[in-house]
């Protein structure tokens, strides 16, 4: 017959050998989730890592047309003196009607803006717009959206910078599903034969950019933002047309 300390020495460990293999279980569940997490984040980093030096690749072995076709109109991101050079060079040399400079600032006078773009005064009286709603690279592909069904435009020419030209052509296809996107990537720094990995501010860039376009790329899998009236965006885009430009004196 048991004493009472054998029986509270035995009903002490009773417990603890009980609960062993569940605690080994739940050990077990628990290394095998950070194994999955562990496999999932590596995936994830090697796609990443794989994209980014497909979208390096990409831009670096972009140039700039020598003799672009003719389009109907022409779309100019600001961002860079360059990109405005460029854009009113391709509008004097006739290769579109008209040009749109979306994101203005909305301090900048008309004035301003053509003594920064140079060029014929006459010419950029009659056939620049100026777009100072835009905020980003998505304002710009919602107000270039608006500009182009209000005139009817079938092709339009989209100058920004080589980096910034993937973005900004996934962000207007998808509201300009009727007209044709004819890039025209401005280089500042050549890039070829590998030259954005000894070029440091170069790698931030793209790596920057790059992680930019995965995110917009993303958002293709969300539904279409609304606007307040319950719209979206596209729908939007097609049917607004353009309001009166009030011009800075």
């Amino acid at each position: 017959m048991m004493n009472a300390q054998e029986q509270t020495g035995r009903a002490g460990v009773m417990p603890t050998v009980a609960a062993h293999p569940a605690a080994s279980a739940e050990t077990g569940r628990l290394r095998l989730a950070l194994r999955v997490c562990g496999f999932v984040a590596l995936a994830i980093g090697v796609l990443f890592a794989g994209g980014f030096g497909w979208f390096a690749d990409k831009v670096s072995h972009m140039t700039t047309p020598v003799d672009p076709a003719r389009a109907d109109a022409i779309v100019v991101l600001t961002g860079g003196q360059s990109r405005l050079d460029a854009a009113m060079d391709l509008l004097a040399s006739g290769k579109g009607k008209r040009l749109l400079v979306s994101g203005v600032h909305p301090s900048a006078s008309r004035h301003q803006l053509q003594v920064a773009m140079g060029g014929d005064k006459q010419l950029f009286s009659c056939c620049v717009d100026i777009d100072r709603a835009a905020l980003d690279t998505i304002g710009n592909a919602e107000e270039s959206a608006k500009w182009v069904e209000n005139h009817a435009y079938g092709s339009i020419i989209v100058v920004t910078n080589n980096y910034h030209m993937p973005r900004s052509l996934l962000e207007m296809s998808r509201l300009l599903h009727g007209a044709r996107l004819e890039p025209y990537p401005v280089v500042n720094t050549n890039l070829g034969n590998g030259g954005w990995l000894t070029k440091p501010e170069a790698l931030r860039v793209l790596l920057t950019e790059y992680s930019k376009y995965v995110l917009a790329l993303a958002r293709g899998f969300l539904p279409p933002r609304a606007t307040p009236d319950g719209t979206t965006l596209a729908d939007a885009a097609a049917v607004s047309s353009v309001k009166p430009e009030h011009v800075t004196p």
